[in-house]
């Protein structure tokens, strides 16, 4: 029984309605599948009319005569799209969502479906926003083909803008945006400007994508435009943060100025942000850093990444000169900025982890960029195109950074399922990691490679011997010898690149491996790749003092197969017969006129042109002049070794992550980073002003709640941890005169609203902080002896663990290390101060003395020091106690803990708790005080 008798046969054995859809070759079931779209559920048996004669139009399809076979698949095609065009023109809601799910399935395919156009338009106005909305999505792929088409719809674009749905008018809006009719310009910029004030952050996020495709129809609409992407920058969505700083970088990347007022709040939503969003404010980011802040690398000019302890000893020695150069402090927002990216890191997205790490190479300090080592090794488990890309930037950062990657060292062993582009970037790196330390590890490994059945991998590996053969003296001679040993490889790959690195490798230091000079004379006639017998015959040359004997017969040679070599090789004969001429003519004279007889004949002019010019200067005749006088001279000159260098060493000049350092040429639409600002511009106008509310005189909580919100929408963003060391000198200032302002009002007479004052802050409550800090509910400095009441004991019990946290390492102060805790305390200095508890410990092996605090940051700071500590012996420990007024902040305290001979920069960072003031009462009055909150 045939193929096609088989067929007929289960054509009739089953019910064709119930086997239609099977027979369809399941493409309708994948079409509807592709698009993620669940079928509808209308079964086909209740279908009538010009349904059942779409069924029947289909039934007949795959019975079709064994002669058309051939063509099944177009016929298939064409009655398919006509089924569908019956299906979208009928009346049946269901049946045009089913067949709006299949055109759906046929895009996302990659198949074409423009000539559905017409019938799929009428649908536009549709009721059922099911299939409005795939209605939409067909439109947004064929409006630009068939503008006039899409035109004629335009008016029910601008209804759908009003649309209730949210989805619908994002759908509209971005139809109408594919439309790229220079003539409907206006009608684009009014329904972006209505977007952009749309209550649905989804359909700014929209207005933000439409920006892009309008400014590149008409980019006279740029000034109307970057208005747009103020107002949307402006927006506290995470949806649409990421949407419009791409607009932004399309239509104004040099308008820096609208990025101020939103730099920290940027910052701040950048970790809830959508991952592509990421990418490009991250990218953003970094720019504008690179022209606000000042460099942190200026103190790290001798840092050794090798060796932590020098880099703080040179930092101290750096102190010590008379000029007495004042300490780098980051920008605050420098530091909210390396802080809020840093846990990016653990992204599963290889693209925001890409770009923190280039964020951090280009931004942060140098003994802070290694904190981005491990999430770019463990990127190194992703595809093979992402290796490739990581790879390249590690390759690069090697270079510069040894000690970042060389703990991980065997992650970049070569595995032998790698293909060969990541064997070469594998290889690239362990030849920049390669020091006296790991060199005789690297070697082994390398000689596993040289014998590899990838003879391009391996010739690599042979140029890799040989840079660090260069690079580290120790083992010039280990590599010498053994690529003298590759000599006699069987293959000519690995023999002809070995000869081409000993040729290097031997004008180091030539005087000392004539040997090595006469054992590759003696493989001449063995070696056929022409790079390498034209890298001998130059050695021969260049040092045919060291092989007397050899070197005229090795011309000899090559005078008899002179015809039939290539060029280089020719090129090289020549120059070999004009050195031999001029030290040993007695031998080669002859031999010298025959091979330049051969190549004034030759056909290359390139070997025309060298043998008349080589006649002229070595055979003295009336013609040349003087210039025979000089060959010696111009021939046999010493000539520098050459320098093997890293094909990644000049890739830094392009911003890490970036197409333009991939092909290492400047791309399209490269942004070039910006030099540091030799001084950092004004850093208030990052600040945001509130407009605060008008209040009663009474309300003091509200005043008081207002410029906290003030403060936190102008500070840079707060954090719990106790190791950050940032803080901002504007932001302080202000802190300080409206606390100053605070201070003469008359504190609240009622007991009630004071212990309103000290409630804990409950987690849903959306007012701010400020409200209960310690500072408004402690009574007035003037009268010491209030501070011991029933309200707030001095000896109130912390509530839960006391943390302490390091101020200073031992390594660090020298051996003097300090840490701190909060003991959750009245500060008996001043009621607005925090209580502070140091303990100083002397780690070293002599006698710390004159330990005091130095220098403030800012110098507003105010704090309440401890008393010098004259004498602390080894071992030693003291605790002594401070007060700080952080303004009822979460910035960073910084300043300096000195001894007679250093100074070291710390910093208190506190939490938010540790400014509240613990209170005491009973249950009962607790539910009470909070029942009327």
């Amino acid at each position: 029984m045939t193929l096609s008798e088989s067929s007929d046969d289960s054509v009739k054995k089953s019910n064709p309605r119930e086997d239609w859809p099977a027979r369809r070759g399941g493409l309708r079931q994948a079409e509807v599948d592709t698009c993620g779209v669940m079928s509808s559920g209308v079964g086909y048996n209740d279908q009538t009319g010009a349904e059942t004669a779409v069924e029947a139009g289909q039934e007949t399809t795959p019975t079709t005569s064994s002669s058309g076979a051939a063509f099944g698949l177009f016929s298939s095609d064409f009655k398919k799209n006509e089924d569908l065009k019956e299906m979208l023109e009928s009346n049946k809601e269901s049946l045009k969502l089913e067949a709006m799910k299949r055109v759906v399935g046929l895009i996302s395919k990659g198949k074409n479906a423009s000539e559905l156009f017409p019938a799929v338009v009428k649908n536009v106005a549709s009721k059922n926003i099911e299939l409005k909305k795939l209605v939409y999505v067909y439109l947004v792929r064929y409006a630009e083909e068939q503008q006039d088409l899409a035109l004629l719809s335009i008016s029910t674009f601008q209804r759908a803008l009003k649309d209730p749905n949210q989805f619908i008018r994002a759908s509209a809006l971005r139809v109408l945006s594919s439309i790229r009719v220079p003539i409907i310009v206006p009608i684009m910029m009014l329904a972006i400007k209505e977007a952009a004030t749309d209550l649905s952050p989804y359909v700014r996020k929209t207005s933000a994508h439409a920006i892009q495709k309008l400014y590149s129809l008409d980019p006279d609409q740029k000034e109307q435009l970057i208005e747009v992407i103020e107002k949307l920058l402006k927006d506290k969505s995470t949806l649409v943060a990421g949407s419009v700083v791409v607009a932004f970088e399309e239509v104004c990347p040099d308008r820096i100025d609208l990025i101020h007022k939103n730099y920290r709040k940027l910052c701040n939503l950048l970790v809830d942000v959508e991952e592509w969003g990421q990418v490009v404010i991250i990218s953003m980011l970094t720019r504008y850093a690179r022209t606000q802040f000042t460099s942190p690398w200026k103190e790290d000019a001798v840092f050794d990444e090798n060796n932590e302890k020098t880099f703080y000893d040179s930092d101290s020695e750096e102190k010590k000169v008379p000029t007495e150069a004042k300490p780098y402090m980051m920008d605050p927002d420098h530091r909210l900025l390396l802080r809020n990216t840093k846990p990016l890191l653990q992204s599963r997205n290889t693209a925001v982890v890409m770009s923190v790490a280039q964020l951090y190479w280009h931004l942060a300090p140098k003994h802070e960029v290694s904190v981005v080592t491990k999430s770019l090794v463990r990127l190194l488990r992703s595809h093979r195109e992402v290796q490739y890309i990581v790879l390249q930037n590690i390759a690069t950062m090697s270079i510069q950074r040894k000690g970042m990657f060389e703990p991980y060292m065997k992650s970049f062993y070569v595995r032998s399922t790698d293909p060969t582009h990541i064997k070469t970037l594998k290889l690239e790196i362990l030849t920049n990691l390669a020091n006296e330390a790991n060199i005789s590890t690297i070697l082994r490994e390398f000689q596993t490679y040289v014998k590899s059945q990838d003879k391009t991998f391996a010739a690599a590996t042979i140029q890799a011997i040989g840079r660090c053969a260069t690079n580290i003296s120790e083992v010039t001679d280990t590599c010498l010898n053994g690529l003298v040993l590759l000599l006699s490889n069987r293959d000519e790959t690995v023999v002809a690149e070995s000869v081409v690195v000993i040729k290097k490798l031997l004008q180091t230091q030539p005087t000392q491996h004539s040997e090595i000079i006469k054992h590759m004379a003696k493989l001449f006639d063995n070696i056929t790749v022409p790079m390498a017998r034209a890298s001998i015959l130059w050695l021969m040359g260049e040092y045919c003092d060291r092989v007397p004997k050899i070197a005229p017969d090795v011309l000899r040679k090559m005078a008899k197969t002179f015809t039939t070599e290539e060029d280089i090789v020719k090129l090289q004969t020549v120059n070999l017969a004009a050195k031999l001429y001029l030290t040993n003519s007695k031998q080669t004279k002859l031999l010298t006129q025959y091979i330049l007889n051969l190549g004034k004949y030759d056909q290359n002019y390139d070997i025309r042109d060298r043998t008349r010019f080589i006649r002229q200067l070595i055979v003295p005749s009336e013609k040349s002049g003087a210039l025979n006088k000089y060959a010696r001279r111009i021939l046999l000159a010493p000539k520098p070794a050459p320098v093997l260098e890293s094909a990644f060493k000049d890739r830094d000049r392009f911003q890490l992550g970036t197409l333009s350092h991939s092909l290492n040429v400047k791309a399209s639409g490269y942004q070039e980073l910006s030099d540091w600002p030799a001084v950092a511009p004004d850093p208030s106008v990052r600040n945001v002003e509130v407009i605060e509310p008008v209040r009663n005189s009474g309300s003091g909580s509200e005043e008081e709640s207002s410029e906290e919100s003030e403060k936190t929408s102008s500070g840079s963003g707060g954090s719990s941890s106790g190791s950050e060391k940032s803080s901002s000198d504007s932001e302080s200032e202000q802190r300080q005169k409206k606390k100053t302002k605070k201070r003469t009002r008359k504190p609240a007479a009622s007991d009630r609203y004071a212990r309103e004052q000290m409630l804990p802050v409950s987690p849903a409550s959306s007012s701010p902080v400020g409200g209960h800090l310690r500072q408004h509910s402690t009574p007035s400095v003037s009268n010491i002896p209030n501070l011991v009441s029933p309200l707030i004991p001095v000896t109130s019990p912390s509530f839960g663990p006391v943390k302490t946290y390091e101020l200073l390492h031992h390594m660090t102060g020298k051996g003097l290390a300090a840490k701190y805790h909060f003991p959750r305390q009245p500060c008996l200095y001043q009621p607005s101060m925090v209580s502070v508890q140091v303990i100083l410990t002397n780690n070293s092996d002599h006698v710390l003395e004159e330990i005091h605090i130095g220098e403030r940051s800012p110098a507003g700071l105010n704090v309440h020091c401890f008393n010098t500590i004259e004498r602390l012996e080894p071992g030693a420990s003291v605790t002594v106690s401070m007060g700080v007024d952080f303004s009822d902040s979460t910035q960073a305290a910084n300043f300096q803990l000195c001894t007679k001979e250093d100074q070291f920069g710390v910093s208190i960072q506190p939490a938010v708790g540790e400014l509240l003031m613990p209170f005491t009462m009973t249950e009962a009055d607790f539910n009470r005080e909070q029942s009327e909150i």
